[in-house]
């Protein structure tokens, strides 16, 4: 017996402890921390501008032909993209989790190159980016100047020269992008009055800044080859680009006779300005620049936050007088508090299991062999998490919590059994050899049934795959080494450190004065379901069959929604709103702001105007904010809880007019879209155009919301708008062409006086910017204006374009969105308080195959595209831990049909993880479908005690009946005890506060409502199942072969026969089961039955 190796060899099996926990304690401190596993699926974003394009100009010229090429690259799983009427595009291919993100980013750059040759050429000019990227924001880091001494241009561009490239170096950094008055451009802000009086156009001031600001390579004066015997070699140098407004106010835009130059100056105002002027940004009211830090798809965020920390922390001495920064956005401290409360959660755990442990013991020697234990096997699990790859995240410290209730379990029944064997007279050397013969078996059956539980779910794809596998491998991982230390450290534990009781304390006494009826009543009871076993096998049929249908009820849902301490406030303004009226909006935004900061609800806030991070437009009648609410240590109170604060603030929005304004809190898995609740896509298949969309998808909406799953505006929304005012320029194409004026020039015209045009470089602080060309603010600020801008014809004669276009009013799409090729809106939304995310989706799918065409479609994205395609798949996961259970068993009792009377339990628990689910009114998430599998291995450990017990007794001569009511008498005890301290062990998960309380919750309370019905009512049901199913295999088989090696003291009976610690000894067994009467109810096949029941 190997346990006796070590209980003849203690240090040896300390040794073996002490090394376990070293590995431990090594691994410990390199292993990440993050909140969950690699759960994000990998993106790959392809970017690029079509300057002067409107949205679908851009849609046409430069989405379709990329996607047509993107579609369909090896793992992907959908792709959406943005074509904006600023002219920018931007697509977003989302692959499959686990794919090498350098191979997905080399493979969409080969079907770049294909899709390149046939884009405009402005574009091609532009550059194409093609990058990976990870799509969440990790922290924000805010510039500004509360002194108001530096504008908001200096603020984005000292970002750009001075923090940009610092912080992009920074190690796990994968972008740094900066939200602000944009990047330094000379604007030569052109007066079209001016230059009409002086003959001169647009083209005109375009080619003068072509021709004049130039980069020029003047060569060396006596460069080989040279005449011999030269004597210097000297670098000629001229100003080429010019560097000042100065130097561009004095090109020369026009000669003519009598020495008449027109100089630049003439014609147009020349500034150092932004590059565009379509965003604002500010932090807590004040003017900002916003620098979005985006980590490296793979890198630990923690880390990675830690370090961009650090690097502005050397940063900050250079800064500027009056030049300041904070992080107002920081998503890493959310994870950082979540992290720390399970960690008090495990203390907690702890503690708990060990007092239960102590009150069933009532012995601080016996206390002490489980209480070792807790450090070997969780400090040791460390070690398996590095090998594996793991992080500390929620899953793996969630894991380890619920560990502490299991490990303890093999080390409660040795100890409790050695003990029982010297309070018969048995010295504890001895005393520790017979428990250890008596339990290894079940302990190995434990243990193989836990490994056989958990490991199986690692092979499963996708999110859930990731996260059954970091919480199935560290619970294998502990119950591994949980089952080494109960083999070596406690037999040697045990039989150095357990002594016999001199006298029973009081408490010791008054326990045994509580418990000892309680065993009684237990004992007696059982003897009545004996008796009436075929009335409990129908009332757990009935059971069974009622906990089935009642699960199949429960709401579904994929994750809960946490407390991430923030929330983001979507801002929409009534279409062709300018940007002006959006920062109107935006100032009240922050004196609302202002005033829930003042309550303590609010620490920091910032706004990014112009462009909605939501759907990934720009848009001058929109905007996104980002508040940030006060520690969770500070929020206690009702009214300061996430969903309080959120309804305050959405509240307080419906008073500002001229807006639509709504508050709604982040997904529950960084990186899938920016906001919860479901992401539904409405798409155009048949090419019915983009005012149908609008309409229909307006028509979902609309239908959604007569359901009572949904919640009704703000709260479901879509920001696809087909309707956007616009101007439409009517070009007479024959006219112009007889008039001698190209279309071309009347384009290039237009494009440079209202949508600016990039003319050349210029060199400033080692950086190379942008010269661009626009007519002045009052030139573009009504349509009608338009027609006294002037082209050139063949000739040289200038021809208004008045005479060329008439100026129309039409409306169109701001933005174009597009998902997997279709021309798409989105529609955003929740369910109403009470509903889950499940039934929210069945809901909406409800409401669009009710009012779609056959022409239309719709398809899940983000979060609920995960939930969708994971559906289901828990039934898997449930029969492969139930089949491979049963496996293990019958390899161990070597039986087809004995496996039975432990797996038949699984129900009994599956009935209280339901009825917790339905009494705190959560949903079937994967934190609850984790929880039954745990259940499934928890509730089978029991009845294995009980089920090998009754087993042994059986071969010991025993009756059927009399084995199933003695084994469940005699692990009354122990079963008790180890249930009762992994209940208490759960109850810090079950009440949860804080950050990551959701999470905790769910799986907390699954696994506390299992237990407690699996505990309650196994005891029960066990002996009974054990009745029916040994009874089934000895009518076929005949009674077991009673082996030479089972004694009549297996149980623990002392020599003279009399009850010990309240134990009646196994030779009183046949006093203690009473013989029912033969039910002659019964008849045929069942009838038989219970005779050889019976009579066995």
């Amino acid at each position: 017996m190997i346990s006796r190796f070590f209980i003849d060899r203690p240090i040896f099996a300390n040794v073996i402890a002490l090394m376990t926990i070293l590995f431990g304690v090594v691994a410990l401190d390199r292993l990440p921390v993050e909140r969950y596993p690699s759960i994000t699926p990998p993106t790959v974003v392809v970017s690029t501008t079509y300057p002067g394009a409107n949205a679908q100009v851009v849609a046409d010229t430069v989405a379709a032909p990329i996607e047509q090429q993107v579609n369909g690259v090896e793992n992907m799983m959908y792709m959406s993209s943005t074509s904006s009427s600023d002219g920018s595009y931007a697509l977003t291919i989302t692959f499959e989790i686990g794919t090498n993100l350098d191979d997905a980013q080399v493979l969409v750059q080969n079907r770049m190159s294909v899709a390149e040759p046939v884009l405009p050429e402005e574009v091609r000019r532009q550059g194409i980016t093609v990058k990976k990227q990870s799509s969440n924001i990790l922290l924000v880091i805010s510039l500004t100047s509360e002194s108001k001494r530096y504008d908001p241009v200096f603020l984005s561009n000292y970002a750009t020269l001075r923090l940009r490239d610092e912080l992009s170096r920074v190690k796990g950094v994968g972008e740094v992008q900066i939200k602000g008055a944009g990047a330094y451009s000379m604007r030569v802000w052109t007066d079209p009055d001016k230059m009409a009086s002086r003959q001169i156009t647009t083209l005109d001031v375009t080619a003068a800044l072509a021709r004049q600001n130039v980069q020029v390579a003047a060569g060396q004066v006596g460069q080989p080859p040279n005449p011999a015997g030269q004597a210097f070699q000297l670098t000629v140098t001229t100003r080429g680009r010019l560097t000042t407004p100065a130097e561009f106010e004095e090109i020369v835009v026009k000669s003519g006779g009598n020495n008449q130059i027109v100089y630049l100056r003439d014609v147009a105002r020349v500034e150092l300005g932004a590059q565009n002027y379509d965003t604002f940004e500010t932090r807590s009211g004040m003017d900002a620049a916003n620098l979005l830090i985006f980590q490296l798809p793979g890198s630990n965020a923690m880390d990675v936050a830690n370090r961009v920390r650090e690097a502005m922390k050397k940063i900050e001495p250079t800064l500027p007088d009056g030049l300041e920064y904070t992080i107002p956005f920081d998503t890493t401290k959310f994870v950082s508090a979540a992290i720390h409360n399970v960690y008090q959660t495990l203390i907690e755990a702890g503690v708990l299991v060990l007092i239960v442990i102590l009150v069933f013991l009532q012995n601080w020697r016996a206390l002490l062999v489980p209480a070792t234990t807790v450090p070997v096997t969780i400090i040791g699990a460390f070690s398996f998490l590095y090998v594996f790859g793991f992080s500390i995240n929620l899953l793996t410290l969630f894991a380890l919590i619920l560990a502490i209730g299991i490990v303890v379990d093999d080390a409660i029944v040795i100890v409790e059994n050695a003990s029982h064997h010297i309070e018969q007279g048995e010295a504890p050397r001895l005393a520790t050899i017979k428990a250890m013969n008596e339990v290894t078996g079940p302990v190995i059956a434990i243990t193989f049934v836990l490994m056989a539980v958990f490991v199986p779910t690692a092979f499963l794809s996708g999110i859930t795959g990731q996260m059954y596998r970091q919480f199935a491998l560290t619970i294998a991982a502990t119950a591994l080494i949980s089952a080494v230390n109960a083999l070596s450290l406690k037999p040697a534990q045990c039989a150095l450190w357990l002594k016999p009781a001199a006298k029973k304390s009081l408490f010791s006494r008054a326990f045994d004065t509580v418990y000892g009826p309680i065993e009684r009543v237990y004992a007696w009871s059982i003897r009545i379901m004996l008796r009436v076993w075929p009335l409990a096998l129908i009332v757990f049929l009935a059971t069974a069959a009622g906990t089935g249908w009642w699960y199949q009820q429960l709401p579904t849902g994929f994750l809960p929604t946490e407390d991430e301490g923030y929330a983001i406030i979507a801002v929409q303004l009534p279409d062709g709103a300018s940007l002006d009226r959006t920062r109107d909006v935006a100032e009240r935004i922050n004196k609302v702001c202002a005033r829930f900061r003042d309550k303590g609800a609010l620490e920091n806030w910032f706004v990014l105007g112009g462009t909605s991070l939501l759907d990934g437009t720009a848009a001058p009648n929109g905007a996104t904010a980002f508040v940030t609410w006060t520690d969770w240590s500070l929020r206690t109170t009702p009214e300061m809880q996430q969903q309080a604060l959120v309804q305050a603030l959405q509240m307080e929005f419906f008073g500002i007019q001229d807006a639509f304004i709504f508050v709604i809190v982040p997904p529950s898995i960084q990186g899938l879209g920016f906001s919860g609740g479901f992401e539904m896509k409405i798409e155009d298949r048949e090419g019915v155009g983009l005012a149908v969309l609008q309409e229909r998808t307006q028509a979902v909406i609309d239908a959604a919301v007569q359901r009572p799953e949904i919640a009704p505006p703000p709260a479901i929304r879509t920001t696809f708008r087909a309707g956007v005012p616009q101007v439409y320029l009517n070009i007479d194409r024959v006219k112009a062409e007889k008039m001698g004026v190209f279309i071309s020039d009347v384009f290039a015209a237009l494009q440079a006086n209202l949508g600016s045009v990039y003319v050349n470089d210029f060199n400033l602080y080692g950086r190379t910017w942008q010269v661009r060309v626009q007519a002045d603010a009052r030139f573009r600020a009504d349509p009608s204006l338009l027609r006294r801008l002037e082209v050139k014809n063949r000739t040289g004669g200038k021809v208004p374009l008045g005479t060329l276009l008439s100026v129309e009013s039409q409306v169109g799409p701001l933005a174009i969105t597009r998902y997997n090729l279709y021309p798409t809106a989105t529609i955003s939304g929740v369910t109403k308080p009470g509903f889950s995310s499940g039934e929210g989706l069945a809901a909406m799918e409800a409401a669009a195959e009710q009012v779609l065409p056959p022409s239309m479609g719709y398809e899940w994205t983000s979060i609920a595209f995960q939930e969708k395609r994971v559906s289901g798949e828990e039934v898997l996961v449930f029969a492969l831990a139930v089949l491979l259970v049963y496996w293990v068993l019958a390899a161990q009792y070597e039986s087809w049909l004995l496996p039975l009377a432990v797996i038949l339990v699984v129900p009994l628990g599956l009935l209280g993880v339901v009825a917790g689910v339905v009494f705190r009114g959560l949903d079937n998430n994967i934190y609850t479908q984790i929880g039954v599998v745990l259940i499934i291995a928890l509730a089978s450990k029991n009845a294995i005690l009980i089920v090998e017990f009754a087993r042994e007794l059986r071969l010991a001569g025993r009756s059927i009946r009399q084995a199933a009511a003695e084994a469940a008498r005699l692990r009354f005890r122990p079963i008790l005890m180890t249930s009762i301290a992994f209940i208490l062990g759960v109850v810090p998960l079950v009440t949860a506060t804080g950050a990551g309380a959701a999470s905790r919750q769910a799986l907390g309370t699954a696994v506390f409502g299992g237990m407690i019905t699996s505990t309650v009512l196994a005891v029960f049901f066990v002996p009974v199942f054990y009745v029916v199913v040994q009874g089934l295999i000895e009518l076929r088989n005949g009674p077991p072969v009673r082996p030479e090696s089972v004694t009549e003291h297996f149980t623990g009976a002392s020599e003279n026969g009399t009850p010990v610690n309240g134990h009646t000894p196994i030779s009183e067994a046949h006093s203690v089961v009473q013989e029912p009467p033969v039910s002659t109810a019964a008849g045929g096949w069942f009838s038989t039955v219970w005779k050889r029941l019976t009579k066995r």
